[in-house]
């Protein structure tokens, strides 16, 4: 029997299967282990077409920007994509998962004990604006308290680009805030590195916590203005360096740009 799934107004034939004597059930989650691909504007919720018989073959729920509430077992070929709800999944290592997702990065949170977002900070630590100023009203006025409390290394400088602090997270659903600076691209030599620097050094002080999800913004990529495309490559290659050191590293992105930069990267890369 030949099963097609629908795509807009196109029909894309998966494989034949002898359905024989299995009951509809088996059938079905005998489709689920076929590897689909699918182009980035389609949906999730895939239609059965096949021999006056309809259905859903799955149709995942979004669930919030963090993932939190009931896990979806994701299973994989190694290097591969799996799309679960609205969160592109894939396998860094038999322990761990990168995931992608738009969201706000103020609501992610996992578990709210071995959790950290990562804020695309200033030199100085104090807030500022994106992503850096929407962390520092959604955790409250102690962020901002904590930070000052974060020795100068030089008059005005908690923190130079490439390097990596962490504070308590306050009034955010996570444990941990991890501060790191990346470069304003254009305005100094090598920025590639200080951006790698900037995501290397997040993630070690986040192992040294014993952080097990991580979430990301798109570091240097808003008023900053690294180019989406090299920063993706930069990100995501800085990532696979820790396979192992984390459950869960998640990329939680604010636009439709952005996220579909790092997703093709991430399809490239991984």
């Amino acid at each position: 029997m030949s099963v097609s799934v629908v795509f807009g107004r196109g029909v894309c034939c998966l494989r034949s299967i002898q359905l024989g004597r299995q009951n509809p059930r088996n059938f079905l989650e005998s489709l689920v282990s076929v590897r689909i691909h699918l182009p980035l504007h389609s949906s999730v919720t895939l239609p059965i077409v096949s021999a006056g018989m309809e259905g859903e073959l799955f149709s995942t729920s979004a669930a919030n920007a963090g993932g939190a509430g009931p896990k979806s077992a994701i299973s994989f070929s190694s290097g591969r994509r799996e799309r679960v709800g609205d969160v592109d999944c894939f396998e860094l290592s038999p322990f761990s998962v990168l995931k992608l997702q738009k969201g706000d990065i103020t609501t992610w949170f996992v578990d709210g004990s071995t959790d950290a977002i990562v804020n695309a900070a200033n030199e100085k630590m104090l807030g500022g604006g994106g992503v850096d100023g929407a962390i520092h009203q959604a955790a409250g006025p102690e962020l901002k308290a904590a930070c000052y409390e974060v020795p100068e290394v030089r008059p005005g400088i908690r923190c130079p680009t490439g390097e990596a602090r962490i504070t308590p997270a306050f009034q955010l659903p996570v444990s941990r805030v991890i501060h790191t600076v990346g470069p304003i691209y254009g305005a100094c030599e090598k920025p590639e590195v200080l951006l790698s620097n900037a995501y290397r050094n997040s993630l070690k002080l986040a192992k040294e916590n014993r952080i097990q999800y991580i979430a990301f913004p798109a570091i240097s990529c808003g008023v900053y203005r690294y180019p989406y495309d090299e920063a993706s490559k930069i990100a995501i290659s800085a990532i696979k360096e820790f396979p192992n050191d984390f459950k869960e590293v998640h990329f939680v992105l604010f636009s439709d740009d952005i996220y579909r930069a790092w997703l093709e990267t991430a399809l490239e890369l991984m």
